[in-house]
């Protein structure tokens, strides 16, 4: 009985931590979209600054309404972050810096 509640309080402890950075994550791509230029999504083929931003907002929405059990719409939300945050901020980065040389 012991053990079962020891994995059962290890196994909330992990989502908690998961949750915890899932809306870290999700509040930091949410960030660095405002603070980008409109113009560098679209030189980059990505949706507009708007979308994206609405994106975000929604996904912030969705993970501090889920429980922190997580659940199908919070995997939602992590995925669109993951999306912003692989492919779109760093082509975003990319051409706001200019070239290297």
């Amino acid at each position: 009985m012991v053990l079962v509640n020891f994995v059962h309080g290890l196994t909330g402890l992990i989502l908690l931590v998961l949750w915890l950075a899932a809306l870290g994550a999700t509040i930091f791509a949410l960030i660095h979209a405002v603070r980008q230029r409109p113009d560098a999504f679209t030189a980059v083929d990505k949706l507009t600054k708007p979308i994206w931003m609405t994106i975000l907002a929604v996904a912030l929405l969705l993970l501090l309404l889920s429980p922190v059990g997580f659940g199908f719409v919070a995997l939602l939300a992590v995925v669109a972050t993951g999306v912003y945050l692989a492919d779109v901020r760093p082509k975003v980065d990319e051409i706001q810096r200019g070239p290297r040389w």
